[in-house]
């Protein structure tokens, strides 16, 4: 049976935009995202869980399933944004933020508390294509992610670190991931219970633990340290879209890199993250010219 609670939640948030940041992909096997519903499996310091949203309106409904069940409703609050405050836009602001502010003012920042299971598709992330990296996460999960608790047939959990840490680098060739990433992977495995110590920990902090670990770089960093302890001043540096259109938005500049990026978001130091999620929301992309990228077989990496 599933252990069931309800909320009332702030009339002007925007529960699926703000939860939309946790799905990586439409068919991300561990996380979907209907209009009105949410459905999360994810490893919980108490064991595996499922979590399920339903809203309407300002009402939110949510039942969970397995070992991990308190725990994950414990964290409704944290993962919906309803202990953020929202954002102040400043008076002095970019037409772009403030035009985005206003057009999207439910948009909260949320946290899963989850850092584990944000960083592994992140380092899936690294060094590929967002499509590529979303296929070889839907094969990890598949290969060593256990059925999810609860009712959802197709649900899937993330691999454990047991499972990520008994496999050589080899082993995850044919899923398409390398073995740099491979590597990666088993890094976060290995240092999974100090990971979810670090998840109570100040972003900052644990931005300067995570540093430490190889293969674990600021781009992963801070692509995984927003969504999972609700950072809105998280910037993923290295990211290859991001500068483009923070340069776009901001400057009118097709194109741009990391250190024009942080320029420009100077003014909003505290809220950098959440500026970034406006203007992706907002639809400011920036121009695309000639072909797309090309994606090089494994065996030329």
């Amino acid at each position: 049976m599933p252990v069931v609670t309800s909320a009332q939640l702030s009339p002007v948030c925007d529960v699926r935009s703000t939860l939309s940041v946790y799905r990586f992909g439409r068919h991300d096997p561990t996380t979907q995202l209907g209009d009105t519903d949410f459905w999360r499996a994810t490893l919980t310091p108490d064991g595996p869980g499922t979590l399920h949203l339903q809203w309407s309106g300002a009402h939110l409904d949510a039942e969970a399933w397995g070992d991990g069940a308190d725990w994950l409703l414990n964290g409704v609050p944290h993962i919906v944004g309803a202990l953020d405050v929202g954002f102040t836009c400043p008076d002095d602001a970019h037409h772009a933020v403030a035009r985005a502010a206003r057009k999207h003012p439910g948009l909260r920042v949320g946290a899963s508390r989850s850092l584990y299971h944000e960083l592994l598709p992140n380092v899936l992330g690294q060094r590929v294509t967002g499509g590529e990296a979303i296929g070889q996460w839907h094969r990890l999960c598949a290969e060593l992610g256990d059925r999810a608790p609860g009712p959802h047939a197709s649900l899937r959990l993330p691999p454990t670190p047991e499972r990520l840490r008994a496999r050589p680098a080899w082993w995850f060739h044919p899923l398409g991931i390398e073995a740099k990433r491979a590597e990666a992977l088993r890094t976060v495995a290995s240092h999974a219970q100090r990971i979810t110590e670090w998840s109570a920990l100040d972003p900052t902090q644990v931005a300067g633990k995570l540093q430490l670990l190889k293969g674990i770089g600021p781009w992963t960093i801070g692509s995984a340290i927003g969504p999972a302890l609700g950072d809105p001043d998280a910037v993923p540096v290295g990211d290859y879209h991001i500068p483009n259109m923070v340069a776009w938005a901001l400057a009118g500049h097709p194109r741009g890199n990391d250190e024009q990026m942080l320029q420009l978001l100077e003014p909003y130091v505290g809220q950098r993250g959440r500026v970034i999620r406006l203007l992706a929301i907002a639809g400011n992309a920036a121009p695309k010219f000639g072909p797309r990228q090309r994606i090089r077989p494994m065996y030329r990496w």
